[in-house]
């Protein structure tokens, strides 16, 4: 497919052709909301580019796996920002145990409602995307694997994955940045489309 159609493609349409294995839509789709998510961390984060970008990382991740549950009752961008929002809750959270409501501009964070028990089609896709991300996996360096186990698959800290791994916490989260960039460079890469 040529670049003009995924450009002039709507969100719906890159969602569908997503769902069906396409990355180079993904990538688009993806990139219509990223600078303007990235600006918003930036502002968020007080100009802290490092955090923004894995902020940004950490959406980029969060999307791909939950894509199959986007509900198109609501606009893809709703749906994009909502994860944004989230990831910067948790974020924060992690940040200060104590936070204050009061930090956030509304003066209150989103929760999204739970989601219902999967259609069979969106378990199958799920499956398929399951198998495709084990196959991003399986391309990547042990030590990176192992880390985006530990963060996204066992949920651990940057401080308990250091523990586990004995390592610094400073390298810690250069690997984890290092492995995300891995992760989405195989998500994104157009010449390894996935069966």
């Amino acid at each position: 497919m040529e670049i003009e159609k995924y450009i002039i493609a709507d969100d719906r349409t890159l969602v569908d052709m997503s769902l069906d294995g396409d990355p180079a839509a993904f990538e688009q789709l993806f990139n219509r909301y990223r600078d303007s998510i990235c600006q918003l961390y930036t502002q968020r984060t007080g100009g802290n580019r490092d955090d923004a970008d894995d902020l940004l990382q950490e959406v980029f991740i969060k999307v791909y796996l939950k894509l199959h549950r986007y509900n198109p009752d609501y606009t893809f961008g709703q749906w994009i920002y909502t994860i944004a929002r989230n990831t910067f809750i948790d974020y924060v959270r992690k940040r200060r145990e104590d936070l204050s409501l009061d930090n956030f501009p509304d003066g209150h964070p989103t929760v999204s409602p739970s989601s219902s028990t999967p259609t069979p089609e969106e378990s199958i896709i799920s499956s398929q995307q399951k198998a495709q991300l084990e196959q991003h996996l399986e391309r990547m360096t042990p030590r990176y694997r192992k880390l985006i186990e530990l963060r996204y698959f066992r949920d651990l800290s940057y401080e308990e994955i250091a523990t586990e791994l004995a390592v610094p916490m400073g390298t810690v989260k250069t690997q984890i940045h290092r492995a995300r960039e891995q992760l989405c460079r195989f998500i994104t890469d157009n010449s390894d489309i996935l069966p």
